[in-house]
């Protein structure tokens, strides 16, 4: 009996160890399997399955960048970016949701009814125009999880829709352009598209230095759609546009718009230009045109041509203020002095077969430079204009800057038709003597003047001061070199005979400023109908300077078909209030010396 006993637990206990093997041979397979299945999840398809985990719950987000200001030298903002928000919503999780009450522990029920009508009143939609969104966005896609409720809401409005608590709205913020100062140099700053697209003016042209680079963020959201805090991972920088500094002083500017705007409708002109620039530096304190835009309501004028500068994109023939030029070229060239005289006549017939006449009828006179200039005697400058070659005088005009776009950098800037002496033909050859026959803009003419009054050194025309980055640092710094055009003693010349022509002009009651002596001369120019003629219209301008014994600023003005008064009076007044404010603004030491008297014929 005790032999089967043991015999009986010696089976048992083989038996028992193959059970123990099997279970161990069954639990390594069930863990080779587990590794197997580890490895390829962590190893083989790590990659592949991380990306989908990922995909399933993160979301890139467009960081923006900021584009730069456009600012005066004196830190006036003409140009900004302020920050607007898209508010968007996750249709799929779009459901009645629960709210806490003000001053209570408890929460009520808010349908979504409800709450688009709630948002609707802050946006300006309707109720069911939101609700409509959402349905349409879930009718493409099930699972929608994006669609825009309304773009570019600003900061008051952001607030009163977060105050709402709605938790399957989201805010995205969206840069936007703001011009604060409205239309106060809007024709230069241009402006830019609803989607922050630079589209003309300094905005166009600057564009290099002011658009931003943007970036992007990705963050993890949950089940229900809410962003995971602490989630966000910046994948790509955003980066800031630089500043475009300008020359332009605000205030000025301003008191320029207005005085050409209602000179301009006084007189009925189709539109009109007026530019302040520092004589002795070229920079550009002031290009006023009419009519102006408003950079924040671009719309709101209707002509397209309204919403540029004119002043930079419009060339015209300048007519008489482009006298001067000649005058100063036959006196730097020492063919003439203020001494010599010419023959006069109504009408002059040169040998070439040529045809020019004066403005009025008048027996033949001896005239000096001046008495030609006060005058504004065609005949009597084209006598003086002859002593030149064609040649000598396109060397000039080209010196001057005719014929080429200024250094200002503006955007679709004209530069004006001077067409090659070789191809003048006869009236074109003695036109070009008094600014017929050839184009300007309003820029080139003040450049013009700007170079007489700087004892014959011609300044790059400057608008822009630089490009300031976030560092500080300026960029793009415009090149201040000039170069001299006439010697300083027929710079000088010239201008005391401008004196004369402002001083003894027919409107000097109009343009009078007490206790300065200014230089000066205007001009009459028949206007272009399109169709290779001219036009019943005039361009009636003024261009001149100030104080004349130690010159300071230039002002130019041009006023285009003022059909209730197409002479030099028109312009005139503009003219004298402009120069004295800018006389009173920059305090200006009033002139001592009076002014001299020239040889004359009268």
């Amino acid at each position: 009996m005790a032999k089967r006993t043991a015999q009986g637990r010696l089976i048992s206990s083989r038996s028992d160890r193959r059970r123990v093997a099997g279970t161990i041979v069954v639990l390594m397979l069930v863990i080779s399997v587990f590794v197997v299945k580890l490895v390829d999840i962590q190893v083989v398809r790590a990659e592949a399955l991380t990306a989908d985990s990922v995909g399933n719950r993160s979301v890139d987000q467009t960081v923006y960048g900021t584009r730069g200001g456009i600012v005066t030298e004196g830190g006036v903002v003409l140009a900004d970016s302020v920050m607007r928000y898209d508010i968007t919503v996750s249709p799929r999780n779009v459901a009645t949701f629960t709210r806490a009450i003000a001053e209570s522990d408890k929460r009520a029920e808010v349908t979504v009814a409800q709450a688009a009508a709630e948002l609707g009143a802050i946006t300006g939609q309707t109720g069911d125009a939101i609700q409509l969104i959402i349905a349409e966005a879930l009718a493409a896609n099930p699972n929608s999880d994006f669609a825009y409720i309304t773009k570019q809401v600003d900061v008051d409005a952001l607030r009163a829709i977060n105050e709402l608590d709605i938790p399957w709205l989201y805010p995205r913020t969206h840069p936007s352009r703001e011009y604060p100062n409205g239309a106060v140099a809007g024709n230069l700053i241009g402006f830019v598209s609803g989607e922050g697209k630079a589209q003309a003016g300094l905005e166009l042209g600057q564009d290099a230095c002011l658009a931003s680079r943007d970036g992007t963020e990705t963050y993890q959201k949950g089940a229900d759609g809410v962003r995971i805090p602490g989630s966000s991972v910046t994948t790509a920088q955003a980066v800031d546009g630089g500043d475009v500094v300008l020359s332009i002083d605000s205030d000025l500017q301003f008191f320029v718009q207005q005085t050409l705007a209602a000179r301009a409708q006084e007189t009925g002109a189709a539109w009109g230009t007026v530019v302040v620039q520092d004589a002795k530096t070229g920079k550009l304190l002031a290009v006023a045109d009419y009519p102006s835009v408003d950079p924040n309501n671009v719309g709101g004028t209707a002509n397209p041509e309204d919403r540029g500068s004119r002043a930079f994109t419009d060339s015209f023939e300048p007519g008489s203020t482009f006298k001067a030029l000649t005058a100063a070229s036959v006196l730097d060239a020492g063919v003439a002095d203020l001494n010599t005289e010419v023959l006069a006549p109504y009408r002059y017939l040169p040998e070439n077969g040529a045809n020019i006449n004066d403005s009025h009828q008048h027996p033949d006179q001896n005239m000096t430079l001046s008495d030609v200039l006060i005058d504004s005697s065609n005949t009597g400058m084209s006598k003086f204009g002859e002593m030149l070659t064609n040649e000598q005088r396109f060397d000039y005009m080209t010196k001057f800057g005719v014929g080429t776009a200024t250094d200002a950098g503006f955007p679709r800037e004209d530069s004006g038709i001077l067409h090659p002496w070789k191809d003048w033909d006869a009236q074109t050859q003695y036109a070009t003597m008094f600014g017929q026959g050839l184009t300007t803009t309003a820029l080139q003419v003040a450049s013009m003047y700007q170079t007489i009054a700087n004892d014959g050194v011609h300044m790059p025309v400057q608008l822009v001061e630089g490009c300031r980055h976030e560092d500080g640092t300026v960029t793009n710094q415009p090149d201040s070199t000039g170069s001299r055009v006439l010697s300083e003693k027929a710079a000088n010349d010239t201008s005391d005979v401008l004196e004369m022509v402002y001083s003894d002009s027919w409107v000097h009651s109009m343009w009078n400023i007490p206790g300065y002596r200014v230089a000066a001369k205007t001009g009459t120019a028949q206007m272009p109908n399109g169709q290779g003629g001219y036009s019943k219209g005039y361009l009636v301008s003024v261009s001149g300077f100030a104080p004349a014994d130690d010159p300071q600023y230039v002002v130019s003005v041009s006023l285009a078909d003022p059909v209730k008064l197409n002479t030099s009076a028109a312009p005139a007044p503009i003219f004298q209030e402009v120069m004295s404010q800018v006389l009173k603004k920059y305090r200006a030491v009033p002139s001592g010396d009076p002014a001299p008297v020239l040889p004359t014929s009268r």
